[in-house]
């Protein structure tokens, strides 16, 4: 598989920790090239992203990156692009605008069907991802914890497509025919990335996986010219010899395999009725007769992922197939946010378990629907051969399984970590007043954690009966809401803004000089010694913040977070010191207002595709919290604003 190598491009050279941490990344994966597990720990603003584009231009592997939500896989796809022009950058993440899983609820006797909407563009980028790592080496895929769920078998993948050679002796029809083998549907009307038309001796094809279009010109039963045609004015792009097309979906099936996996579906059929009583054996048969039917006719059935054992003939508990199968076997992976991505991928098996047994249990399904399931940790382990873990504050499992801990403490501007002061938790309130007519009068802004969204709500209405400019921020208050809230606490539309969990909406405004966490003294998720770390943090984009935690007590949580602010803090200052740097606020601009979309005809033309990108962020929230009426009533609004650009 011969390709280009990586090649970074950026307008700025690794500084501060950078350079040493780049070197001992780097001479970790070149020494330990099969089982090399580093932790890369850096803090907030410190260009971890960077240090990363580095070591990949220097080790030259193929990278898997797994972030843990879909907008922060967007934001990292869209930095690795702007340091890697000429190679393959690929983003991978659930295709599904709107998705409700297929479940069972006993107590209710309620069965609810699956509903998802797949985006198309998100299905055609996972296709350009998986074509690309199959055919070349300079290619990072950014990653959700979706590439951990089944994607069908890749080398079948590969072997299903054909190769197109400028003077190969071909029938026209024979290419025709392969073409519907591996799922591209002719259609002379609509031209879309996965359809062909045919035109005398012309074919034009759109693979799945790209947006131009593929002319296969003929004379007789040769192919005589390749080239590629820009869709929107069908000018020509550039001639090529030959082109290699993958299928136009992940799942495809040999005839002969689906004959055999209908076999076995019938087979599990039988051994399984006995187990049920007379209601639910009926149910079961009823519906896999009608999904076999429906296989037998169109080739697919609603669900047919629940059959995938099946059809990739896998024993029972063998995990299914998924991108890690993609990549060659020296591929590194990094885990960013790896606090909260590990934890997210060791739950992932568990809640698919434990919603599939009640469909498995009254009658919904069979039980071969368990296999069709993401990798239990165990499994996901065994691909971590090159593996580096990013974050501010590593978890256990990090710590203990790293062959060394590279620390980026020192940021390229020279900020240090704020000063940490303690307080008691009497008057807390009176004294946020106070630090924050202080900050009004330098023009600084303030933020303050609580730990419950009541206790937000009324330091908000108090603060205000103060006469403080005071705004609240919790998971009730939708994408946009949030968005425009920030961006008018950086214009200083209001000076405080209290939120519960502020690290979740990944505050990075350089305006903020005082941080205030009330009830430190809490242990719990929101203030244990992470959570109080990263909280800090926010306080890290301006030169002269600091961040008071309200407390009665000096619990361990507290020790560690300030023992560790302290620590990083001497080394940043001692940095600053020898290289005679003074640290600078960092200058950030202010976004662009996001339209208001409480009425879809008002919102210009320009601006849909931005809103549609908010509104998406904001569906995938609500219906990964199970708040399935909220992410219809949003997937309804994106179908309208789709219709207007139409």
């Amino acid at each position: 598989m011969s390709s280009p190598d990586f090649k970074l491009k950026a307008e700025f050279k690794p500084k501060g920790s950078q350079p040493e941490a780049i070197a001992g990344l780097v001479k970790d994966l070149e020494k330990n090239s099969e089982k090399s597990k580093q932790t890369l720990l850096g803090v907030t603003g410190s260009g971890k992203t960077f240090t990363i584009a580095n070591v990949i231009e220097k080790v030259q592997k193929p990278t898997l990156v797994i972030a843990h939500n879909k907008t922060l896989a967007a934001q990292l796809y869209n930095e690795f692009k702007e340091f890697f022009p000429e190679n393959r950058v690929e983003y991978f993440v659930s295709y599904y605008d709107y998705y409700q899983p297929e479940s069972y609820i006993p107590q209710k006797d309620q069965y609810i069907e699956k509903d998802a909407q797949i985006n198309p563009k998100i299905e055609q980028m996972r296709l350009r991802a998986t074509s690309a790592i199959l055919s070349r080496r300079d290619v990072i895929i950014v990653a959700s914890v979706s590439c951990i769920y089944g994607l069908g078998n890749p080398e079948l993948f590969k072997e299903m497509g054909f190769e197109l050679k400028v003077g190969e002796k071909i029938k026209r029809s024979d290419i025709i025919e392969k073409l519907v083998d591996i799922q591209y549907e002719r259609n002379d009307m609509e031209l879309v990335p996965g359809r062909f038309r045919v035109k005398g001796d012309i074919l034009d094809i759109i693979p799945g996986y790209q947006d131009d279009i593929l002319r296969v010109e003929m004379f007789g039963d040769e192919i005589d010219r390749i080239y590629e045609l820009d869709p929107k004015n069908m000018s020509k792009k550039h001639e090529i010899d030959s082109f290699y097309m993958y299928p136009a979906k992940h799942f495809v099936i040999p005839e002969e395999d689906k004959k055999n996996a209908i076999n076995s579906i019938l087979k599990e059929l039988d051994e399984w009725l006995p187990n049920l009583d007379m209601l639910k054996s009926h149910r079961l048969k009823q519906k896999t007769l009608y999904d076999i039917e429906m296989i037998e006719e169109t080739g697919s059935c609603k669900g047919i992922e629940n059959y995938s054992r099946h059809f990739e003939n896998r024993k029972e508990g063998e995990p299914a197939y998924c991108l890690l199968d993609y990549f060659p076997e020296d591929f590194l992976i990094v885990i960013d946010e790896s606090h909260q991505t590990i934890p997210q991928i060791r739950g992932m098996y568990k809640g698919d378990r434990s919603r599939k047994q009640s469909l498995i249990d009254y009658g919904f399904r069979l039980p071969s629907a368990y296999d069709n399931r993401p990798l239990k940790f165990e499994e996901f382990k065994k691909y971590m051969n090159n593996v580096i873990f990013v974050s501010a504050t590593p978890g256990e499992y990090e710590l203990d399984n790293s062959n060394q801990v590279v620390e980026q403490i020192i940021r390229p501007t020279g900020l240090l970590d704020p000063e940490v002061e303690i307080r008691p938790i009497e008057n807390q309130v009176e004294d946020i007043i106070k630090e924050t007519e202080k900050m009004v009068e330098k023009g600084e802004r303030v933020l303050i954690t609580t730990l419950t969204k009541r206790l937000a709500e009324e330091l908000t209405e108090y603060l205000a009966k103060r006469n403080v400019k005071a705004r609240y921020l919790h998971s009730d208050i939708d994408t946009i809401e949030r968005t425009e809230i920030i961006r008018n606490l950086r214009l200083g539309k209001f000076d405080c803004l209290v939120g519960i969990n502020l690290l979740r909406e990944g505050l990075d405004i350089p305006e903020v000089g005082f941080v205030g966490i009330l009830d430190a003294d809490k242990e719990g998720f929101l203030r244990n010694d992470k959570s109080l770390i990263q909280t800090i943090g926010r306080a890290a984009r301006n030169a002269n913040s600091k961040v008071v935690l309200y407390a009665d007590k000096m619990t361990d949580s507290i020790k560690k977070a300030v023992s560790e602010t302290e620590r990083r803090r001497k080394l940043q200052k001692e940095h600053n010191e020898k290289h005679n740097i003074t640290p600078q606020t960092i200058v950030k601009p202010i976004r662009e207002k996001v339209v208001d979309i409480s009425d879809v005809k008002h919102i210009p033309v320009a601006d849909i595709p931005n809103v549609i990108v908010e509104l998406e962020a904001e569906m995938y929230e609500a219906a990964e919290a199970l708040e399935f009426e909220k992410a219809i009533k949003i997937r309804d609004t994106i179908a309208k604003l789709k219709k207007k650009i139409k």
